[in-house]
C-alpha cells in the first residue's frame, strides 16, 4: 500500500463516525456484488487511472456501474486545474450524494491533493485521496465502510519521487489505448498548480513499458498513446540515457502495434536531432499538441514559459517540413495578468500566422498558491470573455481550412465505432488525428485501420468512403 508514503490528514468529524454509512446496507445486485461508479475531471492521465481504480474494484468484486445510477461507492477523480475545475469538482461530489445519500464517496486527484481540509468538509465525502496513492483506493474505501470512520489520506507529492505503478489489465475500448509513461513536473509556471498536485517529475521504467505495449498488441490493440503530466521530461529521473525519442525507437522496433502518439509536448523538445530521428519513424502519428500559451514573448516570460514566441514557430516549421501531413495543436491562456491589448493582438496576429490545427482558449483563472495569483494588473472578467471570443472564431476557422485541405485525399482510417444517433455511420481517426465519419462503413471494420477517400469537410470532422 505504500503507507510510508502517506499521510493522515485529519478526521472529518469529532469521533470518528460516519453515522450515514448505518442507514442502509449496501445494494448487492443479482451476482452479489457491490456497485461503484466512477466521474472523471481533467487530463488524459486522469482518465487512464480512473480506468485503472476501476479494474481495482472489479477484482475485488465490485460491479461498475454509470455515475447518474445509484452505487454503492462513487469515486470523483477530482481536476484542480482551474477554479472552475473545483466547482465541478464540487458539484459532482453533491450529485452523487443526492442520488444515494448513504453511499461511500471518495474525492481523489488533484483538487483533493492541493485542498485536502476543503475537500474533507464536503456533505458526504468520506475518503480523501491524493494523486499518488489512488492505487490504494478500495482499500481505504473499504475500510471507511468497515471501521465506520472517513479516511483522509494525502501524501505529500513533492517529496516523493517513485512513479506510482498503477497498470490497466483490461481495456474497455480495444482499438486506442492510453499508457501513462510519466508524471508529475519540474517546470512551475506562474499559472500552474500542477508541480503541486503531482510532484516533480517521475517516469515510469522503460522495460516495463515496453512489456506493457506487448500485451496491448496481443490483445489486439493498433494504437497507443503515450501520456503523461510533462511527458517531454520522460527519463530524467531514470538511469542512463533513456529519453522519449529512446523510447519511442525502442517502440518502432516491435511488432503488432501500428501507431504511437505522444501527449502534450513542449516545442524545445524538438531538435534537430530529435527531428532527424522522428521523421524515420513509421508508427510515429504526425500529430503534436505543443503548448503555446501565448505569442507574445512578453507574457511568456511572466508566466515563466522557457521558451520565446520565435522558437515555438521555428519547431512548427520543423515539424511540417518533416513531418507528412503533420497536424498541430495547443493551448492558449488569454487574460493573463499584465496582458495589455497590444500583447493580446499579437498573440492573436501569432496564431493567425501559424494557422494551427486547433485551439483551446482557456480564460486566466487565478489559482491560490501560484504566483500569477498575487501578480498586479488583474484584468477583468469581460475583457477575458471578449479576448477568448476572439480566439475562438479564429480557431473556427483554422479548424476548417484545415479539414478542407484534406477532401480529395486518401487516409488510413482506425475505425472505432458507430456514430450514435446515425446508424451505419461509423467514425474513426486519420494518423493525424481527424475524425472521419464513413458513410459506407460497418461493423466489421471496428478495430481495423481502413483505407478511405475523403469526401467533404464539416467543421473539425470530414466524410469519407472506404476505397
Amino acid at each position: 500500500m505504500g503507507e510510508n508514503q502517506i499521510k493522515i490528514v485529519r478526521s472529518n468529524n469529532d469521533n470518528g463516525t460516519l453515522k450515514k454509512l448505518s442507514k442502509k446496507e449496501p445494494k448487492i445486485n443479482s451476482e452479489g456484488k457491490n456497485l461503484v461508479a466512477f466521474s472523471t475531471l481533467g487530463c488524459r492521465v486522469n482518465h487512464y487511472e480512473t480506468e485503472a481504480m476501476a479494474e481495482k474494484f472489479i477484482r475485488e468484486g465490485y460491479e461498475v456501474t454509470d455515475f447518474e445510477n445509484f452505487a454503492d461507492v462513487y469515486v470523483i477523480n477530482t481536476c484542480s486545474v482551474t477554479n472552475m475545475s473545483d466547482k465541478k469538482s464540487r458539484q459532482i461530489i453533491s450529485r452523487a450524494r443526492r442520488t444515494n445519500e448513504n453511499a461511500i464517496i471518495a474525492a481523489v486527484g488533484c483538487y483533493s491533493q492541493v485542498s485536502p481540509e476543503e475537500v474533507s468538509k464536503i456533505e458526504g465525502v468520506d475518503v480523501v485521496l491524493g494523486t499518488r496513492n489512488k492505487g490504494d483506493v478500495v482499500y481505504y474505501v473499504n475500510k471507511a465502510r468497515d471501521e465506520q470512520k472517513p479516511q483522509l489520506m494525502v501524501g505529500e507529492v513533492l517529496k516523493n519521487k517513485q512513479f506510482e505503478e498503477l497498470n490497466i489489465e483490461e481495456y474497455q475500448d480495444k482499438t486506442r489505448a492510453f499508457l501513462k509513461i510519466q508524471d508529475g513536473c519540474n517546470r512551475f509556471c506562474a499559472y500552474c498548480l500542477i508541480p503541486y498536485t503531482r510532484g516533480t517529475t517521475c517516469s515510469k521504467d522503460p522495460e516495463k513499458v515496453l512489456n506493457e505495449i506487448k500485451k496491448l498488441s496481443e490483445h489486439g490493440f493498433k494504437e497507443i498513446i503515450l501520456s503523461g503530466i510533462h511527458t517531454a521530461s520522460y527519463g530524467v529521473d531514470l538511469d542512463g540515457n533513456i529519453t522519449l525519442i529512446t523510447l519511442l525507437e525502442e517502440i518502432e522496433k516491435m511488432d503488432g502495434i501500428e501507431r504511437v502518439r505522444i501527449g502534450s509536448i513542449e516545442p524545445i523538445f524538438f531538435t534537430d536531432e530529435v527531428i532527424d530521428k522522428m521523421k524515420n519513424m513509421k508508427k510515429l502519428c504526425p500529430q503534436f499538441h505543443l503548448s503555446l500559451q501565448s505569442g507574445c514573448d512578453a507574457t511568456l516570460k511572466r508566466m515563466n514559459r522557457r521558451y520565446t514566441a520565435k522558437e515555438y514557430e521555428d519547431a512548427v516549421n520543423k515539424i511540417r517540413k518533416n513531418l507528412n501531413d503533420a497536424s498541430i495543436t495547443t493551448d492558449v491562456i488569454v487574460g493573463f495578468p499584465g496582458e495589455t491589448d497590444e500583447e493580446f493582438n499579437e498573440t492573436y496576429e501569432y496564431l493567425k500566422k501559424i494557422k494551427l490545427t486547433k485551439t483551446h482558449i482557456f480564460k486566466f483563472s487565478p489559482r491560490k498558491g501560484t504566483k500569477a495569483a498575487d501578480m498586479t494588473h488583474q484584468l477583468d472578467g469581460t475583457v477575458k470573455d471578449k479576448r477568448s471570443k476572439t480566439l475562438i472564431e479564429l480557431n473556427a476557422k483554422n479548424e476548417g481550412d484545415f479539414s478542407e485541405s484534406l477532401v480529395g485525399r486518401e487516409l488510413d482510417v482506425l475505425v472505432e465505432q458507430e456514430v450514435p444517433k446515425k446508424p451505419g455511420v461509423f467514425e474513426g481517426y486519420t494518423r493525424n488525428y481527424v475524425k472521419v465519419e464513413i458513410i459506407n462503413g460497418n461493423e466489421d471494420m471496428i478495430g481495423k485501420i481502413i483505407p478511405c477517400s475523403i469526401k467533404e469537410a464539416n467543421g473539425d470532422c470530414v466524410a469519407g468512403k472506404i476505397i
